[in-house]
């Protein structure tokens, strides 16, 4: 543990809730099922919010679930201690999540049928929403600036390292049967055409009052009502500052904080790094 991270694999991770042991057994070892269902970000995607659309798809809409467990009880994370140790204990279909990178992931995944969701967001939004994130949580270093995160992002010197690189990595898996691609933008322009896709590619058929349910439920209006989903229940001592993991659930947003200059850095770096890839994969293009 080094400069505020956990470092594995030369990728820095979070102090809190995260060992070395746990992220190499989780690595090499962990046994990805057929009939399980998996979701992958980058941290600050909009993770949160499609757990709670899987989790009312998989309840068709009944919201007794998401009311009474937490958000990481209910599709824990692969790669944290609590996370790895209750899906070791878990039977069944399972429903998980993690941000690990491509070249991380238990093999397993790649020989298995599992259904595979990826989830992406406009780096820019997802930036902003790292940085105040890192600032308002104790989990790992904390920026000082805007200006300071700002760096760290395009370095990749922040949790899970990349974004680009965790991107290229998962694009190379987008054409399989049992992974569906979606961005966050797309499920905030239209999040019944969304929550259809996902129903579809996951085999679940909803009636319209179902369909009705999930969406109502798994807005931002709700959800930040939702105790079981806002990370109101974790320790304060966790936490700088009164915090709600929904901060504000919108596209766009780093207008109101990047620079020009910022905007435009990025902007070439993104053109570096994304090149070779078709545009309309990206929908913030």
């Amino acid at each position: 543990m080094t400069d505020g991270y956990l470092w594995f694999e030369g990728l820095p991770f979070p102090v809190v809730g995260f060992s070395y042991e746990v992220l190499k057994e989780a690595c090499a070892q962990f046994v990805i099922k057929d009939e399980d269902t998996v979701l992958v970000t980058y941290p600050k995607s909009g993770t949160n919010w499609m757990i709670e659309i899987l989790c009312l798809i998989h309840s068709h809409g009944d919201t007794k679930w998401i009311r009474s467990v937490p958000t990481w009880e209910r599709s824990p994370w692969i790669e944290t201690d609590v996370g790895y140790k209750l899906l070791n204990e878990r039977e069944g279909p399972r429903l998980m999540s993690s941000h690990l990178p491509f070249h991380l992931f238990p093999k397993s995944l790649f020989t298995s049928k599992a259904k595979v969701i990826y989830i992406m967001r406009n780096p820019k939004d997802v930036l902003v929403s790292g940085y105040y994130h890192g600032s308002m949580m104790k989990l790992c270093k904390q920026p000082e600036s805007l200006e300071q995160y700002f760096q760290w992002f395009i370095q990749g010197n922040v949790p899970y390292g990349s974004w680009f690189e965790h991107i290229r990595g998962w694009m190379s898996m987008r054409d399989r049967e049992n992974v569906l691609l979606l961005s966050y933008e797309e499920l905030q322009k239209d999040p019944r055409s969304a929550i259809e896709r996902i129903c579809q590619f996951l085999g679940k058929k909803l009636s319209p009052e179902e369909l009705d349910s999930v969406l109502k439920n798994s807005s931002f209006q709700v959800m930040k009502q939702n105790k079981m989903s806002n990370f109101e229940t974790l320790p304060e001592a966790l936490f700088t500052k009164p915090f709600l993991i929904t901060r504000k659930g919108i596209s766009g947003d780093w207008k109101n904080h990047l620079t020009v200059a910022q905007a435009e850095a990025l902007d070439k770096v993104y053109q570096e790094k994304m090149a070779g890839f078709p545009k309309e994969l990206f929908p913030w293009e």
